[in-house]
């Protein structure tokens, strides 16, 4: 067993600790075993939160299998403590330095019990069942926690070839909102801020897109003192970050002088092999989004004469000019890789919406068609509610004055 069954349960424990919504939708909805005879197969990142989702999924009568969605993402800690605590309902197969072998290897078995629901961040699991439906009889349908999940899902769907109902769960706004901006701002910060021990203030950084990851990275790198600038393709997307301050313009252009780049697009050679031509010697290079395709590590290889480990996540490209390049977490997640991944009390939002939705397709899968379907607003409303009353806070309700105003025009 690579990690401490002891730290893990602590940190199990206190993450549950702190995911008040989600304690209440199982207590409202899914207590009773709601989710009895369910076999649920989730590629996600196996840290604290997640482990506690799959708790909840688990002692709500459900089989779960749980497998990272990211080789490097994973708390070994915390999937010790799992294998201690529940053998048999709640089974797990992940550990942090994956080799692809062994990722591809661990999704496929998360998939051996023959899944009627199916929780995913990324797609990886939605591509094999698109790859072998045949296989999957008796699946009831998907939910997508990502862009990137998303994203490619829609791709599966203009296809014609997903099978099954997928729920985006990323489109809630419960999601977006909260979970992209504030836990990805957040997270992301803390990710280089604890692989480099550098000083964020007076720095230039450039953030390549402005989704609602984007906006939260620059919103809190900007918070730190930093200089921001945003690389957007979106016009529309590149004018709301104009007039939201930050300098705009072509990556090109901006790279020049850049101190540290993020990219969040979801996108692949964001930063490619153009580019590297424009980077400081001492550039900092990080990915936000969900692969690690966003920067062209083969093309970055090939423009170097040298590759060294410099400190932990911190690897050294030398340029053959001399240059020097750093690239944080291996281009992969840096929130995840080099930090803890979103606030606890984010994702507790992201994944109370994720509980919801499962229990939605077990009871609607039926008159679901297959294809990318949103949440019920009914159940992002559902989880703000939660929010809010956990919070220990009280909104208004339209008087009935109001809302017949509202039904007049």
């Amino acid at each position: 067993m690579r990690g401490s069954a002891e730290e893990g349960l602590k940190k199990l424990n206190w993450a549950e600790g702190h995911m008040k919504v989600l304690r209440r939708v199982w207590e409202e909805d899914l207590s009773g075993r709601a989710l009895e005879g369910e076999r649920i197969s989730m590629a996600l990142h196996p840290e604290a939160k997640t482990c506690v989702l799959a708790r909840y999924l688990a002692r709500s009568g459900a089989s779960v299998r749980l497998v990272a969605c990211n080789p490097y993402s994973t708390d070994d800690d915390v999937v010790a403590a799992l294998l201690e605590e529940a053998p048999g309902e709640l089974e797990v197969m992940a550990w942090r330095g994956e080799s692809e072998r062994e990722y591809r290897e661990a999704l496929l078995w998360s998939l051996q019990h023959n899944p009627t629901l199916i929780l995913d961040d990324g797609g990886d699991l939605t591509e094999i069942i698109v790859s072998r439906p045949r296989d999957f009889p008796e699946l009831k349908g998907i939910s997508e926690e990502t862009t990137t999940g998303i994203i490619r899902a829609r791709g599966f769907e203009r296809e014609g070839r997903l099978p099954v109902p997928l729920i985006d769960v990323n489109g809630a706004k419960m999601k977006r909102l909260f979970d992209n901006r504030y836990g990805t701002g957040q997270s992301t910060l803390e990710g280089v801020l604890r692989t480099t021990n550098l000083l964020i203030a007076g720095k230039r950084v450039v953030v390549a897109g402005y989704g609602y990851c984007g906006r939260g990275i620059a919103m809190r790198m900007r918070g730190m003192g930093a200089r921001v600038a945003v690389a957007e393709v979106d016009p529309v997307k590149a004018s709301e970050a104009l007039l939201d301050g930050f300098d705009v313009g072509r990556m090109e252009e901006l790279l020049e002088g850049a101190d540290m780049v993020i990219t969040a697009t979801g996108m692949k050679n964001v930063v490619a092999a153009g580019h590297l031509r424009k980077l400081k010697d001492g550039v900092i290079l990080a990915n936000a989004g969900h692969f690690n395709v966003e920067i062209d590590l083969k093309a970055l290889e090939g423009a170097s004469s040298g590759v060294r480990e410099v400190r932990d996540g911190v690897k050294e490209y030398i340029l053959k000019d001399g240059r020097r390049v750093f690239l944080l977490a291996e281009g992969r997640l840096v929130n995840l890789v080099g930090g803890q991944g979103h606030p606890v009390e984010i994702m507790d939002l992201s994944f109370s919406l994720q509980a919801l939705s499962l229990l939605y397709l077990k009871e609607n899968h039926v008159r679901l068609p297959a294809g990318v379907h949103p949440l019920p607003e009914e159940l992002d409303r559902r989880v703000a509610l939660h929010f809010l009353s956990a919070m220990g806070k009280k909104i208004d309700k339209l008087t009935e004055e109001q809302v017949r105003y509202l039904e007049e025009g």
